[in-house]
């Protein structure tokens, strides 16, 4: 099971369809699937929120393109934390709780 949450955990960073499959098969009380699905939630919202930011002009799209670059090095930080099997949050995001 530890092996498989993992992978799970790490799967959540993957767009909002690895997202969704970790909701699905993903044990909801173990702490560390929990934890990178929560951060995983608030990375997807703050893409869309990026991409929002892309219709105001000029400065929207500098703006855009900065917020998916955090979000992808989020995103990369959170998978490699979650296949390590650590709870350590991300920076910025990590305190933000959506789930549990």
């Amino acid at each position: 099971m530890y092996i498989k949450n993992n992978y799970l955990a790490a799967a959540s960073y993957v767009t909002w369809i690895g997202f969704l499959i970790a909701m699905i098969m993903g044990d909801r009380g173990d702490r560390l699937t929990v934890h990178h699905m929560n951060q995983a939630l608030v990375l997807n919202l703050a893409s869309i929120v990026g991409g929002v930011l892309r219709v105001i002009p000029l400065i929207g799209s500098m703006a855009s393109n900065l917020v998916s670059l955090a979000v992808l090095v989020f995103c990369i930080m959170g998978i490699a934390r979650a296949l390590r099997g650590s709870t350590e949050p991300l920076p910025i995001v990590g305190d933000i709780h959506l789930i549990g």
